[in-house]
């Protein structure tokens, strides 16, 4: 069981077993910022809707077109009826599943001709329309009927929600609101950034009938013991509590970070039990390991000026920036930084909790750009240059 965790997992064997039961509830979009264990919780999922006999097909969402966003899904869903039902054992109800999913995947090749994904033929005005939402949901009401003479379930479990296209998003919602209505046992769970509960409300205003979206946050005291000492205890080594207060304070509970400090410690302990001593000495290594590891993979990507928008912010403090503030760090006015905020936010570096005001979706990510860009660099502004008239 994930540490702090127990609150949403119990909510998940929930969702399976109403959905078995033909009963309806609300599945989740889980938030919250990066490190916080998100991942890790949506992996535990997995393994309980396999412990549960449910199929699962896991995506990290990335920035694809409709068209490999939609070969995508058509592939992981043919797997999961492949596995739920086998060619030689297909009902009615399996085959016509089988028949719509080739209607959704078809793809037209480069010379204009219709190339199928499998040799199923495809059914006649199902997941045919061009749209994707219809498209979708046509093809997850075909599976959820076919799964369910099963007696077994569909759980997709997508990670990084965030960077679906708004269509994509969109078709997900109204699919899934389709197999909610006729009580098929098909459920979609999510994990994302903090702005997804907005993305998913604007893509379908049904989304908060359809979803809870508990925040993921850093670990509470207790919790944060346990994430730190249970690993330890494992391999037979131990903290004493002084070590265990300032891991904690080192740490601010995030799992994550807790992880990585824990494991150098173990690294420089001379012994089964660490001290104070072990966890102070081992700040150095802890931070370079984040900063390699955490941190710049995400700085690496951005251009001068990005990152000099996020220096700035760092300048501010850690807390949520209002956008004119970081502009006159920079001096220049709001709406000549907007489009470098927005590419940030698009990024998945910044999220916007209020409007106006931007905050990092990484822990300590201002500690990190302090450290990475001691020095404000403020970069020119680029004028356009007049066009000469004629």
């Amino acid at each position: 069981m994930v540490a702090g965790r127990a609150e949403h997992t119990r909510a998940f064997e929930v969702l399976l077993q109403r959905l078995m039961r033909g009963r309806t509830e609300q599945s989740m979009i889980m938030t919250g910022l990066r490190g916080v264990g998100k991942t890790v919780l949506l992996n535990e999922f997995a393994d309980l809707a396999r412990t549960a006999r449910w199929e699962v097909v896991e995506l990290e969402a990335s920035k694809h077109d409709d068209g490999q966003f939609r070969q995508t899904i058509a592939s992981l869903l043919r797997s999961a009826l492949l596995q739920i039902s086998p060619r030689k054992r297909w009902s009615d109800r399996a085959r016509r599943a089988a028949e719509v999913l080739t209607s959704f995947g078809m793809t037209m090749t480069p010379g204009g001709t219709v190339s199928l994904t499998w040799d199923v033929e495809p059914a006649e005005g199902l997941a045919d329309h061009g749209d994707l939402a219809l498209d979708l949901t046509d093809v997850l009401v075909a599976l959820g009927q076919a799964v369910q003479e099963h007696g077994r379930g569909v759980a997709i479990l997508i990670d990084e929600v965030q960077f679906l296209r708004s269509v994509q998003l969109e078709a997900l919602i109204q699919a899934l609101h389709k197999t909610v209505q006729r009580r098929l046992p098909i459920t979609f769970v999510g994990a994302g950034l903090p702005q997804i509960a907005e993305l998913a409300g604007d893509a379908k205003s049904y989304a908060e009938r359809l979803f809870r979206f508990p925040e993921i946050g850093s670990l509470g005291p207790d919790d944060a013991r346990e994430a730190l000492i249970r690993p330890a205890e494992h391999e037979d080594a131990a903290f004493t509590p002084d070590a265990v207060e300032m891991a904690l304070q080192v740490t601010k509970g995030y799992p994550y970070f807790i992880q990585e400090l824990g494991y150098q410690a173990w690294e420089i302990s001379d012994g089964p039990v660490i001290t104070a001593d072990d966890i102070d000495a081992a700040r150095d290594g802890y931070l370079a390991k984040l900063d390699r590891s955490f941190f710049r993979v995400r700085l690496d990507r951005a251009t001068t000026l990005q990152t000099a928008y996020l220096r700035a912010m760092a300048e501010l403090g850690p807390a949520a920036q209002k956008a004119a503030d970081v502009a006159r760090v920079l001096e220049r006015e709001s709406t000549q930084l907007g489009p470098t905020r927005a590419e940030l936010i698009d990024m998945g570096l910044l999220y916007t909790p209020e409007h106006g005001y931007a905050a990092f979706t990484v822990p300590d990510f201002d500690q990190f750009m302090l450290r990475a860009v001691p020095q404000l660099v403020v970069p020119e502004v680029r004028r356009r240059p007049r066009r000469s008239t004629p």
